[in-house]
């Protein structure tokens, strides 16, 4: 489903249909944001996931989690396991839009970032396991 509608190609997203589908077990798969300017996709994500009420909202990017500094500058960072919302809003961390967190804070929508090209971590984080970073209200 996509916030632009492609004719032929996707439908337009409907939180209603999406919900329908997803009780029938079909996977939604959500595209072009909200398709409003000055909404990221990372905010886009976050209303999506509350909209549906998903039980996570997963984050691919392109780094293995959250860190205290950026590892691509930092090779010493530090990885975190786990944060409290209030914990990445208060610290700043920037892997995903501070917005987005906060929608999730406000909906109690753990949120879990994890490495994309690292062979398997999708699968892995699907199946309920710890890769990268989960965020929630600890």
């Amino acid at each position: 489903m996509s916030a632009i509608t492609l004719e032929g190609i996707v439908s337009a997203y409907n939180h209603h249909d999406a919900i329908h589908a997803l009780n029938q077990g079909k996977i939604v798969l959500c595209a072009a944001g909200t398709g409003n300017p000055l909404v990221t996709t990372d905010t886009a994500a976050s209303l999506r996931a509350i909209e549906i009420k998903a039980d996570i909202l997963l984050k691919a990017t392109g780094v293995d989690g959250i860190f205290d500094s950026d590892p691509k500058i930092n090779k010493h960072a530090k990885l975190y396991s786990k944060l409290s919302y209030d914990e990445v809003l208060e610290k700043e961390l920037g892997v995903m839009d501070l917005a987005a967190f906060c929608q999730c804070r406000d909906h109690n929508l753990p949120v879990r970032v994890f490495n994309i090209n690292t062979a398997g971590s999708l699968q892995r984080v699907v199946a309920g396991e710890s890769d990268g970073t989960l965020v929630t209200t600890l």
